[in-house]
């Protein structure tokens, strides 16, 4: 910025007293967080050099460098081609076109700007879900020659997606089009009509030309019919700030500070609401009650902090808090759950796989996540829904996930901070999704994902399974043993187990009691659950089998349908199921654990014989009384 322009936004005779007024009152300027979005050509680049360059934040060594670049590399002819502000990479500026987003930093006496120059083509979207994961606002740019087209219709419900209350619809190359109000008028109108299925809360239309300056800091000659504010003049008023939630208090623990042993402080961003010193809070998920004894920012105490302040804060009673854990309000706390429905945006270029594991990073917390099932994709440029198995890159569609532990959120719309979250692909460490919550799904109503298969191979290998067994001197093999709680199945494996060891054979069982408490540990005894349950273990077995290893498997697995997926995914010639028949009363008289008495009592859900029906019917072969069965008629 030349010396000419800092004396527009600086006090003349600056003296240390000036100087320490005009830093204060810099300090205590609102930021705005906003992003350009639009079609390819539309003029996004354009609009924020222009606008730069017109609100007189430019150096003069970065002037005098865009002139030198535009008659180089240029695309505006004659005139300064102000694009080459933002298009920094080499191929954006032989293209002509924005790839990667582009951010810059400016303020003016009122506000404090961070815009998002972002991508137009189809095939970045990821890079502009990036750029407005944090706006406030969202200029949408629309060429005045071709209108509202699907490109602007994409950007539109990505916008509304991401929850951004505020657009400015800038109708830009009004100068191409002969400023001719009837053309502007028909594209707000056409404009307003498709958006009357998304939730833009505050739309404004301005006619501009980005090129010559029309609209942008001033009206300028050429509209004289056009009376409303400049984009300027906007984003320097448009109320922002309301739009924060000061409702609902979530305070996410991101670390906890413990320098002596007469010090713990609790630092982190405050997502919502407002904390005031001596107030009542509850953390979460401990449900333990205290208050809030002293509240730091900046260095300094203060009374009350809202967001998106970063604060220290210490409590009057010692309990424990760690990482990931939220403070909230007593009559006012987020959803607790594993189990919810979100919005999801692929961002990887490997396509979603429901049988990898990922990691879902919500709040300050990092957690186990998998993929249930994709309801359904939307084409973005349509807003139709369709079936989807799967998503691909850039794909926005609505899916299931489930977390290994609960989670402490909110819904994306009441709460953007709970309601957001990105999954991590654990061997690549990619972002593989970003995601908007929509609402918690109850656990009885998650679908089954035993079948649900990748159907490839994930691995090679130049040894086969006959050759295997050949070296091993076996046939591979899983016997599912099924049954009740306390039926005697488990007495039966451990005998058979012993029985074909005796014999020379190389033989695993997989206990459910041990699985449950390990590799599974995360699942819970709903449906869906044990579906998940029994899809890891069958997908071990298939890989034992396949390593020429005899399998024995111990689940009460209790639904008839799941044991005979179980049985697809395994290989019907090389699985046996073997069920212990045993009457409920017996089981009962054995039960060691109290399970059935907890279960009568109501401590228990799902659990079968007791309010979870076993389905009988599809074993190869049944087991009346595990003392008198010969085990050679097992195998």
């Amino acid at each position: 910025m030349g010396i000419e322009n800092l004396q527009t936004s600086q006090p003349s005779n600056l003296t240390t007293a000036k100087i320490e007024d005009f830093l204060a009152q810099d300090e205590k300027k609102d930021l705005l967080r906003l992003l350009t979005a639009g079609s390819v050509d539309d003029g996004k680049s354009t609009l924020i050099g222009r606008l730069l360059h017109d609100s007189k934040r430019l150096y003069d060594d970065q002037l005098e460098s865009l002139k030198r670049d535009s008659k180089r590399v240029g695309n505006a002819g004659e005139e300064i081609d102000y694009a080459l502000l933002l298009d920094g990479l080499k191929a954006e500026r032989e293209q002509g076109i924005t790839i990667d987003v582009a951010y810059r930093y400016f303020a003016t006496s009122k506000r404090k700007f961070i815009i998002a120059d972002t991508p137009g083509h189809e095939q970045y979207t990821r890079n502009m879900v990036t750029g407005a994961s944090t706006a406030h606002l969202a200029i949408v740019l629309i060429d005045a020659r071709k209108g509202v087209i699907t490109q602007t219709k994409r950007h539109s419900f990505l916008i509304s997606l991401l929850g951004i209350k505020h657009v400015i619809i800038a109708v830009n190359k009004m100068d191409l089009v002969d400023y001719d109000q009837a053309i502007f008028d028909n594209i707000c109108q056409t404009y307003m009509e498709f958006t009357t299925r998304l939730n833009i809360p505050d739309m404004r239309f301005i006619p501009l030309s980005a090129l010559k300056g029309d609209n942008i800091v001033d009206a300028g000659p050429n509209m004289p019919w056009y009376h409303g504010p400049s984009i300027m003049h906007l984003l320097e008023t448009i109320p922002v700030s309301a739009d924060r939630n000061f409702v609902d208090f979530r305070f996410p623990i991101q670390y906890v500070s413990r320098p002596d042993l007469d010090f713990r402080g609790y630092a982190g961003r405050i997502a919502s609401g407002i904390l005031r010193k001596g107030e009542e809070v509850v953390a979460l998920p401990t449900g333990k009650t205290t208050r809030v004894a002293t509240i730091e920012s900046m260095g300094k105490q203060v009374d009350y902090a809202f967001p998106p302040a970063s604060v220290m804060v210490t409590l009057e009673d010692e309990i424990d808090i760690s990482r990931g854990d939220m403070l909230v309000r007593k009559n006012n706390q987020p959803h607790v759950g594993r189990h919810f429905e979100a919005m999801l945006v692929w961002m990887d270029e490997t396509p979603m796989d429901l049988n990898q594991q990922f990691i879902i990073k919500h709040t300050t917390q990092k957690v186990k996540a998998r993929l249930d099932l994709v309801r359904y994709q939307i084409d973005v440029n349509t807003t139709h829904r369709s079936e989807s198995a799967v998503l691909k890159l850039n794909q926005i569609g609505r899916v299931v996930l489930t977390a290994s532990r609960p989670l402490l959120f909110d819904s994306y719309r009441k709460n953007r901070q709970t309601g957001s979250f990105i999954l991590i692909d654990p061997i690549t460490n990619n972002t593989s999704a970003v995601g908007m919550i929509v609402d918690r799904i109850d656990a009885e109503k998650l679908p089954s994902r035993i079948s649900s298969r990748s159907g490839k191979e994930l691995g090679r290998t130049l040894i086969s399974r006959e050759e295997r067994e050949k070296q091993i001197g076996q046939t591979a093999k899983t016997y599912w043993i099924t049954g009740l709680h306390a039926s005697g199945k488990n007495e039966l494996a451990y005998r058979l187990e012993h029985t074909l060891f005796d014999q020379g054979k190389t033989v695993v069982v997989l206990d459910g009691n041990e699985l449950r408490t390990t590799l599974n540990q995360e699942l819970g005894f709903n449906k869906a659950d044990r579906d998940e349950n029994l899809r890891r273990v069958a997908e071990i077995a298939k890989l034992l089998n396949n390593q020429g290893l005899i399998v024995i498997a111990v689940f009460i697995s209790p639904d008839k349908a799941t044991r005979e997926q179980v049985r697809e995914i395994i290989g019907a010639q090389r699985f046996k199921e073997i069920f212990v028949d045993t009457p409920l009363e017996v089981c009962k008289s054995r039960d060691k654990k109290g399970l059935y008495q907890k279960a009568d009592d109501g401590l228990l859900d799902h659990f079968p014989g007791v309010d979870f029906e076993y389905e009988s019917g599809t074993a190869d072969l049944v087991v009346a009384d595990i003392e008198t069965i010969e085990i050679s008629d097992l195998i």
